[in-house]
């Protein structure tokens, strides 16, 4: 037997074990018709109705006849009565064997064996062969199971649902000696379709549930992927432009570096070109424009040392020269382009 026909098998065991159980919890449920058959001599039995469901009209109690393994509803009525409903089949003490015995008490645990044993010991039939009711009493009461499958079979051949057979004990007790159901009833019939697609189903809707996850686990695996791409893009960017922005600032600052001559160096070469009947009284540096003002014996002369200065350009006077009564010289105000020839060597 290979795998598949071994899981095969298992399915449907299993499949057949939950129909018959939502069979019985849905019997449970709902009114079922019960009828009552007691065998008053041997062939002839008295047939009633227990219990029926709301509506129905019972029939009246009647006698019937089971002989040479026949079984023939005693009218219409109860014809239609039987279908579906539960039988509970009383037969004569006389059709079975009674045994008593007693054992240790400490034979409960053995008690199934010991019970075989003694249906092959004491009855004409093998335990195989016979049904019994195991009591604690420790009284046996057996039958043959062909007997029964005899009577069963034709109560369930005439409609019956199930069937309950049993017994009267010397004590008046009613013993329940076996029961059998009917092959496959109309819930089973349509439980079982119903079951196999809802299995089907939940496998189809499972099978798409994995499909589906997986789609979207890669999709969203797939943006994730794309976003930290954006992000190492954006933090490269960012490096990027910090880098280049420090890189211009230093370029800039070397820029201005060359462009514009330091105070010191500006003040030292305007000390060097100023004669010395000339004194500075005010120096100001704004950028690449030099201004002086001060006291000098000749101050045109200033302008033509400037002009000849590789440091400075575009010498001019910024205000008018004036002469002070007490003063030996001409107070000047002049204004000067400074040259980038400051920034080298620098």
């Amino acid at each position: 037997m290979t795998w598949l026909q071994v899981v095969t098998t298992v399915f449907f065991w299993w499949i057949d074990a939950v129909v018959r159980g939502i069979s019985e919890r849905l019997s449970g449920l709902r009114s079922v018709r019960r009828i009552e058959i007691v065998e008053q001599s041997e062939g002839d039995f008295t047939m009633r109705l227990l219990v029926r469901p709301k509506g129905e009209i019972s029939p009246e109690p009647s006698r019937i006849q089971i002989t040479d393994g026949t079984f023939t509803p005693p009218s219409a009525e109860w014809a239609a009565a039987l279908r579906g409903s539960r039988v509970e089949l009383v037969l004569l003490p006389k059709r079975f064997l009674f045994r008593a015995f007693e054992l240790p008490g400490r034979a409960v645990e053995f008690l199934d064996g010991i019970i075989r044993a003694q249906i092959d010991r004491l009855t004409p039939w093998t335990a195989a062969r016979a049904v019994a009711d195991e009591r604690i009493a420790m009284t046996i009461i057996a039958i043959s199971r062909t007997a029964i499958a005899s009577l069963t079979g034709m109560l369930c051949d005439a409609g019956a649902g199930a069937v309950a057979v049993s017994t009267v004990t010397e004590e008046a007790e009613r013993v329940e000696i076996y029961r059998t159901r009917a092959a496959e009833d109309v819930e089973s019939r349509l439980i079982r379709p119903a079951l196999v697609f809802v299995l089907a189903l939940v496998g189809v809707i499972a099978t798409i549930s994995v499909g589906v996850s997986g789609f979207v686990i890669d999709h969203y695996e797939a943006q994730k992927q794309q976003i930290q791409r954006r992000i190492s893009d954006r933090l490269a960017a960012l490096r990027s432009t910090s880098d280049g922005a420090a890189s211009s600032a230093i370029e800039l600052l070397e820029q201005r570096k060359q462009a514009t001559a330091p105070s010191v160096i500006v003040i030292e070469a305007l000390s060097a070109l100023l004669p010395d009947h000339t004194y500075a009284t005010e120096l100001r540096i704004e950028g690449d424009k030099l201004q002086v003002a001060g006291l000098s014996r000749n101050a045109p002369s200033l302008i033509l040392l400037l002009e000849r200065s590789p440091h400075f350009s575009r010498s001019a006077f910024s205000a008018p020269t004036t002469r002070a009564e007490n003063e030996t010289g001409e107070r000047f105000h002049i204004e000067a382009t400074i040259k980038p020839h400051f920034g080298t060597g620098s």
